[in-house]
């Protein structure tokens, strides 16, 4: 028996409108994600009214009991009916005055938001009246805390102030309460909160403790500063080590002179008051305070920004401590982006950005000429005997590493740069800098986006063939030094083992990966004055020996190359960041890793084998004519994969470091690539060289075992 489909299943279901009660209990789970969030709230309602002392108790991490006291303007009992309905502020009014607000709330949700989800009561008193008054919410109404029916405010003792006590949190969410982790972890939120809280107001007096515990676990004076807050807070440790610096845009200088007098009327006027650590404090996570506003906010724009300042100056793995309090005028902040108000949007939050991380940078570089060391003396009472078990896994000499990967030289930060090779690297999306200029700000090398099948394969036959023995030896590598410059030798050591490498051919399967990790996202690098591209295959052909048996003329090479290059220079901009122009001028070349440029007397050479490989172009030219660097002429064409792995492995070999063919400032040419090397080059393997096995041949060879030369030492 067949069962035929009700029409009712075919039609569209009606659209209904939601319960009130529904809407405000989906409105309240976007505001109160959990304790910390609803505290936050009633923190900011408190520093509004103008409060010197807030004292908070909580219960069970805060979903038994949240409760937070203030001395503040109170409430008046005339608003006390309508004091959790939801959209009731005494902050705005009309809309306009949501660009000019400078208060922490605004828009009257939060009391409301926790009326639905837990049980709501509030004791305020006015300095004008004579007592205080209690009152209860349920969903945004008004009501008796026994019976549950609607009443009016009662008259109860109190001081000046107002008490407002949130029991049972997500009571009638229970997965919402399941959700949430164990009590001590909420409470240790709930005391973070608090404490960059304290941190900006240290004027203003906070107490936090467990409910029924005779002390309490936070306490701050009313009558403070930040840095004692901060001292208090976070400890001796951080304190002693902060900078304090203040700056704004009344301070900021132009960048260019001919900026027209219409653009500075319409710049932000802020100020930022910034405590950071110095290069002596290290930190496993980073502590970040951003106040803008006087808003607590995130910004990770700005934490990132920070961070990399950072980077060179601090041991990898370490963080800072970075407190700052921005003022911007409201009028250029957007502070109704997010429904916990945790993050707002501002004007010119890019230069802003940069600017104040330049003058950390700045500060940090003044403060970095010493480091400061502690050391304790040890009496002899203090001396503790090894016992005979602790003496057994005592580390020998012969396995004990000296060594340190972490450990930086006074040489790799003062960059030695080649004035023979000083010309303007600059992203394809990005203003245009110098390298000496991007060193202290090194990026992060990511990984282009590609929808390329032969690319993804590319990439995915790196990461089968990666050899992990050897992956680790380069990862945790500690550089010992270059052996042999022009024949390309280098010593490192990884544990007890002495390793010599060829850093030439790890270089070249480093280029060859970065240039397969950012395919089609490159970087330029711009040549000035351009040369001219005729001159340059010119000059390649008459050194190229294998020219003279050809049936060609060199003239005519020469014109077959440039007219395939010129032919193509189009796309070569747009994909491969290989730009000549009109004239025959090439302009710009590809940028595989931040501060370090190739040696350019090898560019000629580098043209011409791109030319060269050109006679099987015709089978995938409708293919790759969206994808790839056509004036490829020396790449094998039949085959995509190949066509674009034989073109990477010639701009790898043309990018490893070679010797200078002039002997002009060969001394100075010779030191410059040493440090290109060792401080540029080997961080760079150790950060991205995915390594296969075929380097293990010829070109990564153990020479000396720690434990092996003791057992030769003991023989003698």
């Amino acid at each position: 028996m067949s069962v035929t489909p009700s029409s009712s299943s075919t039609e569209p279901k009606p659209i209904r409108r939601l319960n009130e009660n529904l809407i405000n209990k989906i409105a309240a789970g976007e505001i109160i994600h959990r304790p910390a969030s609803a505290l936050k709230e009633l923190l900011e309602n408190s520093l509004d009214a103008g409060s010197t002392s807030i004292r908070i108790t909580v219960k069970d991490g805060g979903m038994k009991l949240l409760q937070i006291q203030d001395n503040g303007c109170g409430i008046r009992k005339a608003d006390l009916p309508i004091l959790a309905e939801r959209f009731t502020t005494s902050k705005l009014s009309t809309f306009s005055d949501l660009s000019r607000i400078t208060t922490y709330g605004f828009r009257g949700e939060a009391l409301a938001s926790m009326s639905h989800v837990a049980h709501l009561s509030v004791i305020t008193k006015t300095k004008g009246d004579s007592c205080a008054w209690r009152a209860a919410y349920s969903d945004g109404v008004l009501v008796d805390a026994k019976t549950g029916q609607k009443t009016e405010p009662r008259p109860c003792a109190g001081n000046d102030g107002t008490t407002i006590t949130i029991e049972d949190l997500f009571y009638n969410t229970p997965t919402r309460l399941s959700a949430l982790r164990s009590t001590s972890e909420e409470y240790s939120r709930i005391l973070d909160v608090i404490t960059k809280y304290a941190i900006h107001n240290p004027g203003v007096s906070f107490v936090c403790r467990k409910g029924g515990a005779p002390s309490h676990d936070l306490s701050t004076p009313s009558s403070s500063d930040t840095p004692a807050a901060i001292r208090l807070l976070y400890g001796h440790s951080i304190a002693k080590e902060l900078i304090h610096h203040k700056l704004s845009s009344a301070g900021k200088q132009r960048q260019e002179e001919d900026m027209d007098e219409d653009e500075d009327d319409h710049l932000v006027s802020w100020t930022a008051e910034l405590y950071f650590t110095n290069a002596n404090y290290q930190a496993k996570k980073m502590v970040f305070l951003l106040f803008i506003n006087h808003r607590l906010v995130e910004s990770l724009r700005m934490k990132k920004a920070f961070e990399a300042v950072y980077t060179n100056i601090l041991p990898k793995g370490s963080s800072p401590f970075v407190y700052l309090s921005l003022q911007i005028d409201p009028r250029s902040v957007d502070v109704n982006v997010h429904p916990t108000k945790r993050e707002v949007h501002f004007l010119d939050e890019e230069a802003i950005t940069e600017r104040i991380a330049d003058a950390i940078q700045e500060n940090l570089v003044k403060q970095n000429h010493s480091r400061t060391f502690e050391y304790q003396v040890i009496t002899r009472r203090n001396v503790r005997q090894i016992s005979p078990a602790e003496e057994k896994r005592k580390v020998y000499s012969q396995h004990k590493v000296r060594t340190s990967l972490r450990d930086r030289t006074l040489d790799s930060m003062f960059p030695v740069v080649n004035q023979a090779t000083q010309v303007e690297a600059s992203p394809s999306k990005s203003p245009q800098t110098t390298p000496a200029n991007t060193l202290s700000k090194s990026r992060e090398i990511k990984e282009s986006q590609c929808f390329l099948t032969s690319v993804k394969g590319l990439r995915q036959m790196l990461v089968k063939g990666k050899h992990r023995q050897l992956s680790e030896i380069l990862e945790k590598h500690t550089f010992i030094g270059i052996v042999d410059l022009h024949r390309c030798l280098s010593l490192i050591q990884y544990s007890t083992k002495l390793y010599l490498v060829n850093h030439d051919a790890l270089a070249e399967e480093l280029f060859y990966q970065l240039g397969l990790r950012q395919f089609g996202d490159l970087s330029r690098i711009k040549l000035e004055p351009p040369p001219s591209l005729r001159n340059m295959i010119e000059i390649a052909v008459a050194a190229e020996p294998d020219t003279e048996s050809s049936s060609l003329s060199k003239s005519e090479i020469v014109n077959r190359i440039v007219k395939i290059l010129m032919d193509r220079r189009e796309m070569l901009a747009d994909y491969f960041s290989l730009t000549i122009s009109e004239a025959g001028l090439v302009e710009s070349l590809p940028l595989l890793l931040r501060d370090y440029i190739p040696n350019l007397d090898n560019l000629p050479s580098f043209l011409m084998r791109l030319g060269r490989r050109y006679a099987l172009f015709i089978a995938w030219v409708v293919m790759i004519l969206l994808f790839i660097f056509t004036c490829v002429f020396q790449i094998d064409w039949t085959s995509e994969a190949e066509c674009f792995d034989t073109f990477l492995r010639e701009l790898a070999y043309f990018y490893i470091p070679t010797p200078s063919v002039s002997d002009e400032d060969g001394e100075a040419q010779h030191k410059a690539e040493r440090w290109q090397i060792q401080h540029i080059l080997f961080p760079a393997m150790r950060r991205y060289l995915v390594p296969p096995k075929s380097l293990l041949d010829r070109d990564v060879v153990q020479v000396a075992d720690l434990p092996d030369l003791y057992k030769v030492f003991e023989r003698c």
